[in-house]
């Protein structure tokens, strides 16, 4: 039997906090779209009946039996990669603003790509755990993962998403370091994979006029500068103490999707520096109390598994934090626990329960 220490209540509070903070969030940036579908509280009526999965989710995670998890990791990979294939067949996968992303379960909606971030990272916490001792052989130990990785980024790339792409590519980079690949393969495989994105993007139209949206917003204000444009008047405008709860003037239709990838833009504009500075800080001691989580166990797959989760939400959320500010160019990937959506809160509230597991049972 593994040891038990306390919960961590610290790591616990983190969750809840940002969970909190979306809600509040959800509730002022929806209602002027849920009024376009009859119901100013159709949004965060939906957003709560997600939490209450997701806490549903995080409290099975918590429980969860983390040896047979182990053994199961590649059939639950090989049944997510399944149904990230299904949204291809036609009449089961659902489009939505041209990506193919979705599957519909009559009145809800499901995710595969949310998913398999999770699965990604258990199967590759279980096969570097058990393949440890050839990690630095580039062959036998390095290669295998690094071509699994592509592959399922080329899948999802194919929706398109690049930005789950990109965010399960530097999870498994990290993993990968974790387990103690060699630093040259590292940077061999970074680096090509930065020529491959700058190759993705030249070449595709809606993904270059991301890439020039970001270089020079002003150059088209009205075209695809406009988004980037509203978010940084929306952050900007929040100044140090914001305009108030439910004063931002951005969500009336200035600024496109202001409740879920943009939700930050908002809470800036809301709740100003402070507000989006405490958010950070949220972040920042999740991921540190995570890493610490990773550090006290001596079990070379909880090490992995905690690495590769704290990985994937921290990266997701300096991602989104990055787009919203203008430091990279438009990704299309939500905040973690604080953007609305179903399949993303509960994945996420799942995977922060195996860590809160992994943590009190080192």
């Amino acid at each position: 039997m593994p040891k038990t220490k306390s919960l961590d209540y610290i790591l616990l509070f983190t969750v809840l906090a940002l969970a909190a903070v979306g809600t509040i969030m959800v509730f002022s940036a929806s209602p002027t779209l849920g009024l376009k579908l009859g119901d100013s509280f159709y949004f965060i009526k939906r957003h709560i009946f997600y939490l209450l999965i997701g806490f549903l989710g995080l409290y099975f995670g918590f429980r969860l039996d983390l040896e047979l998890l182990k053994k199961r990791a590649g059939l639950i990979f090989l049944a997510s990669l399944f149904l990230l294939l299904l949204i291809y067949i036609p009449g089961v996968g659902r489009k939505v603003l041209g990506a193919s992303r979705w599957i519909e379960l009559g009145i809800l909606s499901f995710q595969p790509s949310e998913l398999i971030k999770f699965t990604m990272v258990l199967f590759l916490a279980q096969f570097l755990a058990d393949n440890r001792e050839k990690v630095r052989d580039f062959l036998r130990g390095f290669a295998p993962p690094v071509l699994l990785v592509a592959v399922i980024a080329a899948v999802i790339i194919k929706q398109p998403d690049l930005g789950t792409a990109l965010t399960i590519a530097f999870t498994s980079l990290i993993m990968l370091y974790a387990a103690g690949a060699d630093g040259r393969h590292l940077g061999l495989i970074g680096g090509a994979g930065a020529l491959g994105v700058l190759g993705l993007s030249l070449a595709s139209p809606y993904r270059l006029r991301r890439l020039l949206a970001y270089l020079d917003p002003w150059k088209d204000p009205q075209g695809i500068g406009f988004q980037i444009i509203q978010s940084l008047l929306a952050v900007g405008s929040g100044g140090l103490l914001g305009l108030g709860l439910g004063a931002s003037r951005q969500k009336y239709f200035y600024l496109p999707q202001q409740f879920t990838d943009f939700i930050f833009a908002i809470l800036c504009e809301e709740l100003g520096f402070i507000g989006g500075v405490g958010v950070i800080f949220l972040f920042a001691l999740f991921t540190f109390r995570g890493f610490r989580a990773a550090l006290a166990t001596n079990d070379p797959f909880k090490h992995l598994l905690t690495v590769g989760l704290v990985s994937w939400i921290m990266v997701q959320a300096l991602m989104n934090i990055m787009v919203v500010v203008g430091l990279i160019p438009t990704t299309g990937i939500p905040l973690p626990f604080i953007s609305y959506g179903g399949t993303a809160t509960i994945i996420n509230f799942f995977a922060a329960g195996v860590i809160l597991n992994i943590a009190s049972h080192p």
